[in-house]
């Protein structure tokens, strides 16, 4: 008989520890449970996005429980129709419940995605900056390596291309995580003394403005910057509740 807990405790657990109310984020995030299942939870399946797709490996895995960085409702309220009801329609059918985590889970101190990425760095002395909305967004820390050694742990680390800028100096300096799409933070990284800085996408002008600031960008994708956290925190419930979990892998190449 496989353990079970309730999806109200895994809630709290979630809720309490990730800090959900008391961090800012965009409308679309809609941190916290998202979908309701019959209450009960055996099997916690751990994904970046809530996509179509992916509910569709949990339900194939047996999962009841989907945790996530990006939620159903980014492009805010919809009519139920089309794939919309379709993908609601088959969570319900199927028992499965829907949690995510965005920014709480960005900026977490120990299952976070930049402390998950800056420790697989070897950053073990970051201090939070780059204030936004009143909570520090990034970490960053003083390194003294190549820029070119720095790229290639990245890759390994991401298991991908990292797209680099080499506008800044050859020893990489004082370096600032932020993953997913900071990379319009540019400037803003700049300003808070930053000399490498690390994120997942950006758009097309924050290469040139990087070399005219100075500075260097890694871009490392955006969602192979953010499969740390989800898969760090799935399997910190699956150790304190009993619970068996799987990480489901959809990457979108981007």
């Amino acid at each position: 008989m496989p353990s079970m807990t309730s999806l109200q405790d895994l809630k709290g657990f979630l809720d309490q520890e990730l800090n959900i109310s008391g961090i800012p984020d965009y409308p679309g995030a809609l941190n916290g449970l998202q979908i309701e299942n019959g209450g009960e939870v055996t099997k916690i399946a751990a994904a970046v996005d809530a996509s179509s797709p992916v509910f569709e490996k949990a339900i194939a895995a047996g999962a009841d429980l989907l945790l996530v960085h990006h939620g159903m409702f980014w492009q805010g309220s919809q009519p139920v129709t089309g794939p919309v009801y379709k993908k609601l329609k088959m969570a319900l059918d199927a028992g499965l419940a829907l949690y995510s985590a965005h920014i709480p889970l960005d900026v977490h101190a120990q299952w976070g995605n930049n402390i998950q990425l800056a420790t697989q760095l070897g950053m073990h002395a970051t201090e939070p900056f780059f204030d936004w909305k009143g909570i520090q967004l990034g970490l960053s820390q003083d390194l003294d390596i190549d820029r070119s050694e720095l790229h290639a742990q990245l890759a390994e680390i991401v298991a991908g291309p990292v797209h680099l800028c080499p506008g800044g100096p050859r020893q990489v300096g004082k370096v600032g995580i932020v993953t997913g799409g900071a990379g319009s933070e540019v400037a803003a990284m700049a300003e808070c003394g930053i000399q490498t800085f690390i994120t997942g996408e950006g758009p097309h002008w924050s290469y040139p403005l990087a070399e005219e600031l100075g500075i260097n960008v890694l871009y490392a994708g955006h969602y192979a910057t953010e499969t740390f956290g989800v898969r760090a925190l799935c399997a910190e419930m699956g150790r304190k509740f009993g619970l068996e979990t799987l990480w489901l892998d959809h990457p979108t190449g981007m």
